[in-house]
Parts: C-alpha cells; sequence; structure tokens
C-alpha cells in the first residue's frame, strides 16, 4: 500500500496476536513507525508484543521464530538508508527477500513496514510523524491484519 490512494481498513482483530518487530536504527523514523503499528493493532482489538532487532537484516530470523512460536502475523519495521557502498542494496534485498520467504513458508503474514530511502527525510515523511504525508507503519499492521483475517476465512472453508 502507497501513500495517496492507500485503502481504509479497517478490521476486526480480536483473538489475533501480533508480535512487532522492529530494527534499532534510525530511533526517530523506527519509533514513528512503531506507533503507527500500535495504534492499529489496538483499534483492531488483536494482542501484540514488541521486539525489537539490531537492524533489518536480522528481521526474518525474529519474524519466522515469532510465526513458528504462536504469532498469527507479525509486523516487520525497519529503516534502510541509502548510503555510498552496496550495503544498501544487500541490505534491503536480504530483508526484502527473507521476509517474503518467512510468509511463504510459514504461511503466515508478514506486515512489511521496512523503509528503504535515499535519506532520513523520506523516512520523516514516511513514519506517521506530526507533518508526515504517510503511516508506514500502520499501513504494515493493516495489511497483517488483513491478510490473517483471510486466512483464517480461507482456512475454514
Amino acid at each position: 500500500m502507497a501513500g495517496h490512494g492507500s485503502p481504509e481498513i479497517a478490521v476486526d482483530g480480536t483473538g489475533l496476536h501480533l508480535v512487532v518487530i522492529a530494527g534499532s536504527w534510525h530511533d526517530e523514523i523506527t519509533n514513528g513507525l512503531i506507533a503507527g503499528a500500535h495504534r492499529v493493532i489496538v483499534e483492531s482489538g488483536a494482542t501484540h508484543e514488541l521486539v525489537r532487532v539490531p537492524g533489518a537484516f536480522e528481521l526474518p530470523v525474529a519474524a519466522q521464530t515469532a510465526l513458528r512460536n504462536g504469532a498469527d502475523a507479525v509486523v516487520c519495521l525497519g529503516v534502510i538508508i541509502r548510503g555510498g557502498t552496496p550495503h544498501f542494496e544487500f541490505v534491503s534485498n536480504a530483508a526484502t527477500d527473507g521476509l517474503t520467504r518467512v510468509a511463504l513458508d510459514e504461511g503466515k503474514p508478514v506486515g512489511f513496514g521496512v523503509l528503504t530511502l535515499d535519506d532520513e527525510q523520506q523516512g520523516i515523511d514516511r513514519a506517521g510523524l506530526p507533518g508526515s504525508k504517510e503511516d508506514k507503519g500502520a499501513e504494515a499492521a493493516n495489511a497483517a491484519l488483513s491478510t490473517a483475517i483471510l486466512l483464517r476465512h480461507l482456512r475454514s472453508r
């Protein structure tokens, strides 16, 4: 889901338990993402817990462990800012590919709130902070909740 044109999604998450997993880099942006995810999850009626990992590279293994240990869905949040080396591409690809693999291997939703940015201002604009244009933490939580409910429905057929 992206900014302009993103759907308004309100879901009943009663009975669902989510784990929000957030990287530890770029506190202001990450804390905004966490706040948006927290707000959406609480409003849905789901329960959740927050765990922190060192960075975006560690998100997939933490997500897989949370899902294997009973979470109905995870919301993964991180910030990767482009620098002058290929590190950005390596970490971005590892996080994206790893989280996709976790979702498919576990058959459970992974809300993707990993921001891949050219500069810090782009993150501030997307972090759900006062004055931000977007709230990617909220969007990632909505996606995880909505998909968890959809999968529950599909499995009950």
